[in-house]
């Protein structure tokens, strides 16, 4: 005999109006209320695991908040004119949050970026009716990100009504994570450690400050990569987006952190394609990279520590690079196994990282003094 499966029926139709997603009239009402998955065994250890808070489910990804809200502001504030046109650098999610709210309140827009960024990010932004202009030469000391930057400086002048949001140092980059941690509150109730990539900074200090507010305890986990400079480490060349910086960012809130995490391509490969594999949830290079560390903290904290781990966006755009056998075989990033523990420096200038590498002591490299000594010599080794 056949096992029919039976769903309850709703009392009355009121009921199935409550329970249904409200009715949408512009683009940017899809943006927000994501879900959160609990992310446990078989990626984690037995009776362990933490919470994903899964902002692949905005069109575009968790840059769709912060674009949104930047446009809205700068419109308020006049800074935005009707009509005018929106230029800004990025690796890719932004710009995809920024045709969206380019189409939301009629704005052309203009994306700067480089050679690294996917194809089919650049064939998506295209649909969307963003233009897409590529610097050629990385900077010499501040890499592809500041040769974008410079190349929007060079665009603002030709056209003088155009208008930038500079997401590494505008501070309507973190308010605009406000409402998505009010819904890890709802949705989770209490959270003692918080999990975030950090590149712009804007997330990972909207995120945690908010939440500071419910929790004076929380923990605050930062999840950077080898080679990013934001923490103290010196530049290199990055393989990983969307997480990092060759410059550093005037949104970090470098005071909100307990500890930093870097983390390598192979290592953030393996653990975005074992998500997929025993979870269905995953993204890209943050996604592992965070999840990797989530992992780790789900074994070592206490049993009832509840951890959230931000994943900023989906695979989609990563089928061509985490996803694709044959870009990671040439990388050389496929089939390593991460270390069970990361390594641990005391300082961030101790030494130039290029593993899984742990600290706790979290400072602005910028304002702190002496700690880049051990690197600097290292380099200069290294140059003799």
């Amino acid at each position: 005999m056949n096992d029919v499966t039976r769903t309850a029926v709703p009392a009355s139709p009121a009921q199935l109006l409550a329970d249904a997603k409200r009715p949408m009239h512009t683009p940017a009402g899809l943006v927000g209320d994501t879900p959160v998955l609990w992310i446990g065994e078989p990626f984690t250890a037995a009776g362990r695991g933490f919470w994903a808070k899964l902002e692949g489910h905005n069109p575009g990804g968790i840059k769709d908040r912060t674009a949104l809200h930047m446009v809205r502001a700068a419109l308020g504030r006049g800074q935005l004119l009707p009509g005018a046109r929106i230029v800004e650098s990025t690796s890719g999610t932004l710009g995809l949050g920024l045709a969206l709210a380019g189409a939301t309140y009629g704005h052309p827009v203009t994306v700067v970026t480089d050679p690294g960024m996917e194809p089919l990010m650049t064939g998506l932004l295209t649909a969307y009716g963003a233009e897409i202009e590529i610097v050629d030469t990385p900077h010499p000391t501040g890499g592809w990100q500041q040769a974008r930057r410079r190349r929007v400086e060079e665009i603002l002048t030709q056209h003088p009504d155009a208008w930038c949001p500079d997401q590494y140092n505008n501070p309507d980059n973190v308010a605009a994570y406000a409402p998505l941690a009010h819904e890890l509150v709802a949705q989770l109730g209490r959270i003692d450690t918080l999990v975030v990539s950090v590149g712009t900074g804007g997330h990972s200090a909207g995120i945690a400050s908010v939440l500071r507010g419910f929790f004076p305890r929380l923990r605050v986990v930062g999840v950077d990569t080898t080679g990013s400079t934001i923490f103290g480490q010196p530049a290199s060349p990055r393989l990983m987006r969307g997480l990092g910086s060759s410059i550093h960012p005037g949104n970090v809130a470098y005071d909100l952190f307990d500890e930093v995490h870097w983390v390598a391509a192979p290592e953030a490969v393996w653990a975005a394609r074992r998500l997929a594999r025993d979870h269905y949830a995953t993204g890209g290079w943050s996604v592992g990279a965070v999840a990797l560390v989530a992992r780790w903290l789900s074994r070592t904290l206490p049993a009832e520590d509840r951890i959230v781990a931000v994943f900023p966006d989906g695979p989609q755009r990563y089928v061509g690079t985490v996803f694709n056998d044959s870009y990671c075989h040439e990388q050389r990033i496929l089939g390593h196994l991460p270390a069970d523990e990361p390594d641990e420096i005391a300082h961030p200038g101790d030494r130039i990282v290029t593993r899984w590498t742990r600290c706790t002591h979290v400072t602005n490299p910028l304002t702190a003094t002496g700690q880049k000594q051990p690197i600097e010599q290292a380099l200069a080794g290294a140059a003799r």
